[in-house]
């Protein structure tokens, strides 16, 4: 029994390791290729993301998807309003709740801005064989699964799916 106990904890170890080990290599590549496209930060790009794909949201579920305060998220939003890629809107029932949505500008320029860091990151996959990219889409795939069943609040419908932000 101590064995298994033990054997346990190294698997986690290990997976924790690799967690910390993948996070920084991947964003230092999407940064890298975020800022070779656009002068947005990915925060704004996340933000952009978000709207595009969800239509509007409220400051509170920008904040829950992104999982950041809401005083960073509202001026994550200032400065998107102010380059005129997203556009406050009052709800019409209740007047202390305003919605964000992404401007015509906005969705161009994120739809134009995913396509170029999509196409980069596909000329660095490009390096990898046949066998190695299954493998790949497959454990990413994986992880993905897992870690939204571990890292989000269990069912919890206080924010939509990170999945559904793409």
């Amino acid at each position: 029994m101590n064995n298994i106990i033990n054997k346990s904890k190294e698997s986690t170890d290990q997976v924790i390791e690799n967690l910390l080990s993948i996070h920084p290599l991947l964003t230092k590549n999407y940064t890298k290729a975020i800022r070779s496209k656009t002068n947005l930060t990915p925060g704004l790009l996340f933000v952009l993301g978000a709207l595009h794909h969800h239509g509007k949201l409220s400051m509170s579920e920008i904040g829950c998807h992104l999982s950041v305060p809401k005083p960073h998220v509202t001026a994550l939003v200032d400065k998107l309003i102010a380059d005129n890629l997203v556009e406050r809107l009052n709800d019409p029932s209740d007047r202390r709740i305003i919605y964000i949505q992404i401007t015509e500008k906005g969705a161009d320029d994120f739809i134009a801005i995913k396509k170029e860091i999509s196409q980069e990151l596909k000329m660095k996959l490009e390096l990898l064989s046949k066998e190695q990219l299954e493998i790949l889409s497959e454990a990413s795939q994986q992880v993905k699964e897992i870690l939204m069943l571990v890292l989000t609040d269990h069912g919890s419908t206080h924010c939509l799916s990170a999945e559904k932000i793409k």
